[in-house]
């Protein structure tokens, strides 16, 4: 059972090994929480057919859009906790949750209005087809009955984790992966429920996990909880939330647009099935990713409380063990795209023509993979540290200035293959611009005594 006092220990603890205790936590966290797609698009490949993951592949966008909503207020929500936190300010981080709740009630419920009203015609402007909209359509209907389940549950458990409870934040994502990977196969393949099955296996999943982290925060034994009076929206308060959460929810908003840029694309150069493809790139890249994602998790409550608490070198020492550990993930993520894409292809689906594409797709898009984990790590550092400016210029630059022009120019030039090649150009693009912001902010951070040799 972890502590009431477990925040305190991130000022003073061993950095390396509090980035194990974090991170390891969150790490299994989002990896488990990325297998939410992987087991729906298994499941319905397999159980429903090929043309159901071009169709779910299809809903990414409006899933991501989504996301963006979640982390914009559960990122920034997290690490205005964990400042807070680091500057012993304990009102303001409860004020903070109780905000974080609110907004995360509120705004999830009017996307999922908004999105059913309009389903068909936005399902329509991100490329889908006769064949895929009605699976598309019945998956997205479901997801978003069920979205304030999704929101709550994801933002609650980000909050969970940076107030000192990585451990609890990790079974509570696991219980609901347990949930949804007992769930799925029962209503597809028992019940025949189709697609609207897998739907209907992660919106239950989620609600179980919203009830846990609810229950959680209830309990007043805890350094940050619910307070009755709070429960009221602060503007000082929303800003804060707004401004840090800004840089995941601009990214995702990007990344939304690029994924409807490439549905298009795709089903341009090469229908159907080239979307179904990309459903199942994105599902193995995305593993990688969340890990990586998970580091950064572990990294944000150490780096946001040190920087809080003015220990300028613990927050730059948990930075470099990150962007070790994070390269050394994508590097294997490039190394297993490369020599075994065909037995990662066929875990969704035995269709031969959608098999090869997605092995194509997989060699090319890994291409520049290992440079992915610096950029990733870096961006979300800057986040940690309240530079959140600095933050949503990297987090944009890949998809605005990089991947947009690629998507563009490269498919005219190599076709179906070009859109492919389009993604590990952004990748190498990003990652020297970041590598050029971050000597600029170091520059800058070392003339004003931020940062010293020892710790």
């Amino acid at each position: 059972m972890e502590k009431q006092n477990n925040a305190d220990e991130l000022g003073v603890g061993k950095i390396g090994r509090l980035l194990l205790q974090y991170s390891i936590p969150a790490i299994i966290a989002t990896a488990a929480a990325s297998l939410y797609n992987i087991i729906d698009r298994i499941f319905i490949g397999q159980g429903v057919g090929p043309l159901a993951i071009s169709g779910l592949a299809l809903t990414f966008p409006l899933m991501n859009l989504a996301a963006a909503f979640g982390a914009l207020v559960g990122i920034g929500a997290s690490t205005m906790v964990s400042i807070r936190l680091g500057q012993k300010r304990h009102t303001d981080a409860a004020m903070t949750l109780a905000n974080a709740l609110m907004l995360n009630i509120v705004i999830s419920i009017v996307y999922s209005i908004i999105m059913l009203i309009f389903l068909d015609n936005v399902l329509s402007v991100i490329g889908a087809s006769p064949n895929t909209i009605q699976y598309a359509r019945e998956f997205m209907q479901i997801i978003l009955i069920g979205n304030v389940f999704t929101h709550i549950y994801m933002g609650m458990n980000n909050i969970m984790r940076s107030s000192g409870y990585p451990r609890k934040a990790m079974i509570t994502t696991l219980i609901t992966v347990a949930v949804n990977l007992v769930l799925a196969p029962l209503f597809i393949f028992v019940f025949k429920w189709g697609i609207r099955g897998a739907a209907t296996a992660t919106v239950c999943a989620q609600f179980v996990g919203t009830v846990m982290v609810l229950a959680h925060f209830i309990k007043k034994e805890h350094l940050v909880h619910f307070v009755p009076g709070y429960f009221k929206f602060k503007k000082k308060i929303v800003i804060d939330i707004f401004s840090i959460g800004m840089s995941n929810f601009m990214m995702l908003i990007c990344a939304t647009l690029i994924i409807v840029l490439l549905n298009r694309s795709l089903g341009v150069y090469g229908g159907d099935y080239a979307i179904g493809a990309y459903g199942i790139v994105n599902s193995i890249l995305s593993i990688f990713v969340m890990v990586v994602i998970g580091l950064n998790q572990g990294m944000q409550p150490i780096a946001g409380y040190n920087f809080g608490a003015k220990q300028f070198p613990r927050v730059m020492k948990v930075y470099k063990y990150t962007i070790i550990a994070g390269t050394c993930i994508t590097v294997l993520g490039f190394i297993l795209g490369e020599t075994i894409p065909h037995l990662l292809s066929r875990a969704f689906t035995t269709n031969d023509e959608l098999v090869d594409m997605a092995v194509i797709g997989i060699r090319i898009t890994v291409m520049m993979f290992p440079v992915v984990g610096f950029q990733v790590v870096t961006s979300s550092f800057f986040q940690s540290i309240a530079k959140a400016k600095i933050s949503i210029l990297l987090s944009l630059s890949r998809q605005v200035l990089f991947l947009s022009p690629a998507l563009i120019i490269l498919p005219k030039i190599f076709g179906l293959n070009g859109v492919w090649y389009s993604i590990p150009a952004a990748d190498l693009s990003a990652s020297v611009v970041t590598l050029i912001v971050l000597n600029w902010q170091l520059k800058k951070m070392r003339k004003t005594h931020y940062l010293v040799t020892n710790e």
